[in-house]
């Protein structure tokens, strides 16, 4: 542990007292969480960043249409600009960019367009807006990014996202780690997917340890998809392309690992803090010494919907040939299990 982050203990200590206690008093019925009438499947994590949640979430709602199930996405929007509830889409068409949606948000409301996907901090008040919003064609089930510890909204599936790449993010609290609870948090979880996994030995360990809670773990790793032109036109094989990497995620290993995988070779990396807005100082930058060593700037799907929104930023980059790669989770020993729990919700819900 470094220097820093053992006089930061005493606060984690604190910030660890007081989640817990906020935890006891829900499971207790002191705090109460309201119930939908509409079956909800919550997506979390216990640490900050980079688990893989916003592409299982995108994995889940891809299984549910396909499976014939109306689905809506109720999220926080971190990032945005705007407050309170606002409406992304109406599962028709966009309304809003990542400014007022938040880039994650933006990312799976442009990927899902047949899907409602509504941002509020208060998640009981994102429902009950998608409620009455769309109380001609309501939603079968309602998926929530990003809500494992936002208890005021009762789940029928709540599932928890643990990054295997970054073990070390499960042993300390905020802010000396990156734990959002304490681990026994995950006592509530219906299913943990440990996710991320390149090496299998060096997992092993982290798998265990998930294993000893008792609750399902399944496993899963990070699959690439297609390397995108961010201007649309048609790029050539992923091996020919040489790329400075850029990101402003919370796991830019995964991100490398991805390119690797997708035959990209990397030249070049800039890593910026996760969800850390881009100046065009910043995008000038990047364009610049892609010119000088003649490579081409590769970013994550997120980061390019975070850029998109501003036309001169997205414009430079256009220009500049580059490219973002698409991502989506991939199961090892199959995703049966998983499949079973989500269409147990719809049915308890019928």
């Amino acid at each position: 542990m470094s220097s820093a982050a053992i006089l930061l203990r005493p606060a984690a200590a604190l910030y660890g007292m007081v989640t817990g206690l906020r935890n006891r008093l829900y499971d207790r019925g002191i705090f109460k969480s309201w119930r939908s009438p509409i079956p909800v499947v919550s997506v979390g994590n216990i640490t900050t960043g980079g688990t893989g949640k916003t592409p299982l979430v995108d994995w889940i709602v891809k299984f549910y249409e396909a499976s014939g199930i109306a689905t809506a996405i109720v999220s926080r929007g971190y990032g945005r600009r705007t407050k309170g509830v606002q409406l992304v889409s109406d599962g028709r068409r966009r309304l809003v960019g990542s400014r007022d949606a938040g880039d994650e948000t933006a990312m799976l409301a442009a990927r899902n367009p047949g899907t409602i996907v509504v941002v509020a901090e208060k998640r009981v008040e994102g429902v009950q807006f998608l409620m009455r919003q769309f109380a001609d064609r309501l939603p079968g089930v309602i998926v929530l990014d990003d809500a494992f510890q936002h208890r005021k909204i009762a789940r029928d599936l709540d599932i928890v996202v643990v990054n295997a790449g970054a073990p070390e993010e499960i042993d300390a609290m905020l802010p000396a780690g990156r734990l959002r609870e304490p681990l026994q948090g995950l006592l509530r979880a219906d299913v943990i997917i440990l996710s991320k996994i390149t090496d299998e030995a060096k997992a092993a360990p982290l798998l265990a340890r998930l294993e000893r809670t008792g609750k399902p773990v399944l496993r899963s790793k990070i699959k690439p998809g297609k390397l995108m032109q961010v201007d649309g036109r048609k790029t050539e094989t992923n091996e020919s392309v040489k790329a400075l990497a850029f990101a402003g995620i919370g796991a830019p290993a995964g991100f490398l690992h991805s390119l690797e995988d997708a035959g990209v070779k990397v030249g070049v990396t800039k890593f910026f803090r996760d969800h850390e807005p881009y100046t065009e100082a910043a995008i000038r930058s990047i364009v610049e010494e892609s010119a000088r060593k003649g490579v081409v700037p590769v970013t994550t799907e997120k980061d390019w919907f975070r850029i998109a929104d501003d036309p001169e930023l997205a414009g430079l980059l256009a220009n500049a040939g580059c490219r973002y790669l698409t991502i989506e989770p991939e199961f090892p020993d199959g995703a049966t299990e998983l499949e079973r729990r989500l269409m147990g919700v719809v049915k308890r819900g019928a």
